[in-house]
């Protein structure tokens, strides 16, 4: 069984208003100097593949990731 994790990132020229509001959020709480904040999605995929990475790079490209707005990266994890 390997673990692979997938990271999920809107692309830079992707508004980000999830981003927007945490980091207009974070003065507030105590959190000074923060200029920017880009929000994503993390899934850890546990798949039993001698080509695991393969399978977690295709599942991002056609189902957990939008290609038209977001990128993503694959890691194994040990």
């Amino acid at each position: 069984m390997v673990r692979v994790v997938v990271d999920v990132m809107p692309k830079p020229e992707i508004l980000d208003p999830q981003g927007q509001a945490i980091v207009r959020a974070l003065p507030g709480l105590g959190f000074d100097g923060v200029a920017s904040v880009r929000q994503g999605k993390r899934f850890e995929l546990e798949i039993d593949s001698a080509d695991a990475e393969d399978v977690a790079r295709r599942a991002a490209a056609e189902l957990l990731a939008n290609p038209a707005i977001e990128d993503f990266t694959v890691r194994l994890e040990s």
